[in-house]
Formats: structure tokens, C-alpha cells, sequence
């Protein structure tokens, strides 16, 4: 899906400095091996390596407020800063969701309500402030602001309303991910037939892409008697981190991600 055709009505900015990726079949393919490595390698250092749950949030924590950090220092887009920090994005809502249920005791319903309430708390303002929530629009550093705290959330949310689909509901890995790719395919068919707005129906998209990866991240990672096919936590994240860093790498040299934007023209 490409949110191009919708930039809203903000103000125009005399230095462009995109550094996001263009919305093709690549965005996609990775955001969901980069939500299904938030599953399964949150819990390759939580239990495999016994980092525990408070350790792993730390860490993880460090890590990607170093990333962010170089991310908005960087003055163009580099694939695999980009990405980098979407992976550590999505161990980090994984981790926000664990930490609530395991630590606070938050049942999954509650938690997805109120993660639900923030992201509509930071889309409501982003909007308020900058006219537009399209992600050709993040040219600005208060914009990227909104857009990584937006992202954040939307993992928050992800990670809980998986969760709740497949344990809370007793509806399993399998029966979670045939409901969420559907409900991904219909937004998809609604925005191609022009019945949704594309910045809309891109956000919908994001926000489901976290669950739907996370039910793939469980049915490959999690024991056969609790659902899963016992591949393991530490092999299903190799293989989905060695076919990002593949990817990424194919991006970087043949540039096929890169937004190509007129300065001249109104956002």
C-alpha cells in the first residue's frame, strides 16, 4: 500500500529531510519479520538467555534510545538504521505489554484498551499539531517524533491484542493469524476500491501487521503442546533476522525504498 496519494495540509517545509522508507511490497515484507522478531527475541533474551523480563526491558531499552538518537541525527534515510530501530521498536512494545501482564498483573483486555486510548491520544495531537498523519509527510523532527511514538504504541498494541486473540480467547496461534491476515486483506481491498482513506487504511495496516506477526512468531517458536511447532525461539528469530538484514542490504544498494519528493511542491 502506498500512502502517497494522501499528504494532508501542513505546512510546507524549506529542508526536506525524509527518512522513511517508501511504502512498497519491501515495507511490508519486513515490518512483519520485524514484528515477529519483537516476539520471539524478546523471549530468546527473557528466557534462553535469562536476561528475565526486567533485564531484557533495559537492555533493550539502552539499545534502542541509542539508535533513535543517531536515527533522528541522521540526515537522510539508511535502511538499516531505519529498520534497526523498528526491530528494537517492536522487542520494546513486546516488552511493554509483558511487563504490564507478568509484572503489574494488567489483564490483557485492559492493557489493550489502554494502549489503544495512547495511540489515539498521539495520532489526535500529531494531527492537531501538523495537519497530517501520512508518512510522506515526516520531513521534520517534531513530525518523526510523533511517527516513532506512534510506531511504539502501535507494537504496544500489536503484542496485546495478539496475545488476547490467541491466549485470553483460546483461539490459538493458527486461528489468530487467519484473522488478522483477513482483516489486513479486507482494509487492503477497501483502500484499493477507494472506500478508505489511504492514511487510514496505511495505520490499520501497521497496527495489525504487529499481532498477525507475533501469532507467526509464536505458531513457528512455541511448543507443539502449547500450540506452537517447536522450532524455538532462538532458530525462527535467526532465520527472520537473517532474511531482514538480506533484505535491507538489497534495499540499500538498489535504492528501490527511497521516497523521490519534490521540495517545491505543498505537503
Amino acid at each position: 500500500m502506498n500512502s502517497n496519494s494522501q499528504v494532508g495540509r501542513a505546512v510546507p517545509y524549506k529542508n526536506w529531510l525524509v527518512k522513511v522508507p517508501e511504502v512498497t511490497i519491501f515495507f511490508w515484507i519486513i515490518k512483519v519479520l520485524a514484528t515477529t522478531v519483537g516476539e520471539t527475541f524478546a523471549d530468546y533474551l527473557n528466557t534462553t538467555l535469562g536476561l528475565g523480563l526486567n533485564g531484557t526491558t533495559l537492555v533493550t531499552v539502552v539499545f534502542l534510545a541509542v539508535i533513535l538518537f543517531l536515527q533522528f541525527r541522521a540526515t537522510k534515510y539508511r535502511p538499516s538504521l531505519y529498520w534497526l530501530a523498528v526491530v528494537l521498536i517492536s522487542i520494546a512494545g513486546t516488552l511493554f505489554t509483558d511487563n504490564l501482564t507478568d509484572n503489574l498483573g494488567v489483564s490483557l483486555i485492559t492493557s489493550s484498551i489502554i494502549f489503544a486510548i495512547v495511540l489515539a491520544i498521539v495520532f489526535f495531537i500529531w494531527y492537531r499539531i501538523e495537519g497530517s498523519l501520512a508518512i510522506h509527510s515526516i520531513y521534520t523532527p517534531r513530525r518523526e517524533a510523533f511517527y516513532w511514538g506512534a510506531i511504539l504504541f502501535t507494537f504496544a498494541l500489536g503484542t496485546a491484542t495478539g496475545d488476547l486473540f490467541a491466549e485470553r480467547l483460546s483461539l490459538g496461534f493458527g486461528n489468530s493469524l487467519l484473522i488478522f491476515a483477513a482483516a489486513i486483506a479486507a482494509i487492503a481491498l477497501g483502500w484499493k476500491m477507494g472506500a478508505l482513506n489511504p492514511v487510514f487504511a496505511f495505520w490499520a495496516i501497521y497496527i495489525i501487521t504487529r499481532p498477525l506477526g507475533a501469532s507467526i512468531g509464536d505458531l513457528l517458536s512455541q511448543d507443539k503442546k502449547d500450540g506452537g511447532l517447536g522450532i524455538g525461539t532462538t532458530v525462527t528469530s535467526a532465520i527472520f533476522l537473517t532474511t531482514i538484514l538480506a533484505l535491507v542490504a538489497y534495499l540499500t544498494a538498489s535504492r528501490k525504498d527511497q521516497i523521490s519528493l519534490d521540495t517545491s511542491a505543498k505537503d
